[in-house]
């Protein structure tokens, strides 16, 4: 066989690791990612998922105790999350901007033990009501107007309390702008918004409403998360939220919507951050306990996935095993 002419031969650059890691175009590391955290009332508690195993509900203590970890690990930011006792759920989400409230108290507690963690708090009804859905219901429907006023007095508690983001994930229309508007009328200026700007209603939370117990109560979501089908659609909320005055931009879910990813970072100046739900979480960790694929380099080449597409930041359950690769 005749010698190849050939003098252009990409693969003389994935000729040896040390080659490969000198022209990689992405890394991932801790500094990217942000933690999801499950807080629940009482202390020593640890409460495990049954749909995402490895992953935990912990009282305030051990969940400082998990953090130190993490933070001396190199985590910078945290997405906080907590689950409600029955009797304060209800209609009005009155319990969510309660000054002694779980959020609230864990907010503070973290913030004193960790103050230079990026600490970014859940705004939504959802853990709150009754219905289990993101705002307030009336006469079988979720209206706006009203639950963004509750919003608004959550988000101010939790920036009192000492959040450095409040991230609205109930995707009510204009609740970014609103909430803008009385932070800085309150004097937190320097509170910022990662607005969930195009949350889509997506079957991938399933293990996140277990491990929170807020699935909705009667019907589903589609009336304001948006419809998986639509990709145009995220470009005319991500365009009312930075006119809103959103800092960051979610989209959520991740690997599902890496177009979406990669779409908003093409059309948008400000960073954008990507949410690894609990369904990808759960898919990687049962394919990988039944040995049908490696789950470290999966859960690896899946953050390389939200990188390359243009993530700047990716909230994911998997800090516990990005830390012991």
């Amino acid at each position: 066989m005749d010698k190849l002419n050939q003098n252009i031969r990409p693969r003389r650059l994935r000729k040896s690791a040390a080659i490969r890691d000198m022209v990689q175009e992405n890394h991932i590391g801790i500094q990217d990612l942000i933690a999801p955290l499950f807080v629940v009332d009482g202390k020593g508690v640890k409460e495990g998922i049954s749909s995402m195993p490895g992953y935990y509900r912990y009282s305030l203590d051990l969940q400082l105790e998990k953090l130190k970890i993490w933070v001396d690990a190199g985590l910078r930011s945290a997405l906080l999350f907590v689950k409600v006792e029955e009797d304060l759920k209800d209609n009005t989400g009155k319990a969510s901007w309660d000054e002694n409230g779980l959020m609230q108290k864990a907010i503070q507690s973290i913030k004193s033990e960790f103050p230079e963690l990026c600490l970014m708090t859940d705004v939504a009804l959802d853990p709150y009501s009754s219905y289990g859905h993101d705002g307030i219901v009336r006469e079988g429907e979720i209206v706006n107007d009203e639950t963004v006023e509750a919003l608004i007095k959550m988000g101010l508690s939790h920036a009192k309390a000492g959040a450095d983001f409040l991230a609205p994930s109930d995707m009510m229309d204009g609740r970014v702008g609103a909430i803008r508007k009385a932070l800085d009328a309150a004097g937190y200026t320097g509170v910022g918004i990662m607005s969930y700007a195009a949350k889509y209603a997506s079957c991938f939370y399933g293990p996140f409403r277990d491990a929170l117990d807020s699935a909705p109560g009667f019907g589903d979501k589609k009336t304001y998360q948006m419809n998986p089908a639509n990709k145009k659609e995220a470009l005319r909320e991500i365009e009312l939220d930075i006119q809103e005055g959103a800092d960051i931009l979610m989209v959520k879910p991740g690997m599902p919507y890496l177009d979406v990813v990669h779409m908003v970072k093409e059309h948008a100046d400000l960073p954008v951050a990507a949410y690894q739900v609990s369904g990808e979480y759960a898919m990687i960790k049962a394919a990988g306990e039944r040995g049908w694929l490696n789950e470290k380099q999966a859960m690896h080449e899946s953050l390389l996935a939200f990188k390359r597409a243009g993530a700047d930041l990716i909230a994911t359950y998997f800090i516990d095993d990005f830390i012991n690769i």
